[in-house]
C-alpha cells in the first residue's frame, strides 16, 4: 500500500471508528438509560472496529466509484 493511500486510509478509518463509537454511545445510552462506563465504551469500539474497517476498504476502492456511476 502506497504511504500516501495508507494515509488516507488510516484518516476516514479513524474518524469512521470515532463516530461509530459515538453513534453507538447515544443509541445504547437512549435505548437502555445506563450510564456510559468504560466497559461499554471497550464492547462499542470492538463492535465497531469491523465495521470501520469493512466500510473504508470498499468505499475507498477505485472499483467502488466505478460501480457506482455505471448504476446511474
Amino acid at each position: 500500500m502506497k504511504r500516501k493511500h495508507l494515509e488516507r486510509f488510516l484518516e476516514f478509518f479513524l474518524v469512521g471508528l470515532v463516530l461509530g463509537i459515538a453513534e453507538d454511545l447515544i443509541a445504547v445510552t437512549a435505548s437502555t438509560g445506563a450510564p456510559i462506563t468504560f466497559k461499554m465504551i471497550v464492547i462499542i469500539a470492538l463492535v465497531a472496529l469491523p465495521f470501520a474497517a469493512f466500510s473504508e476498504l470498499i468505499v475507498d476502492r477505485k472499483d467502488f466509484i466505478k460501480i457506482k456511476n455505471k448504476k446511474k
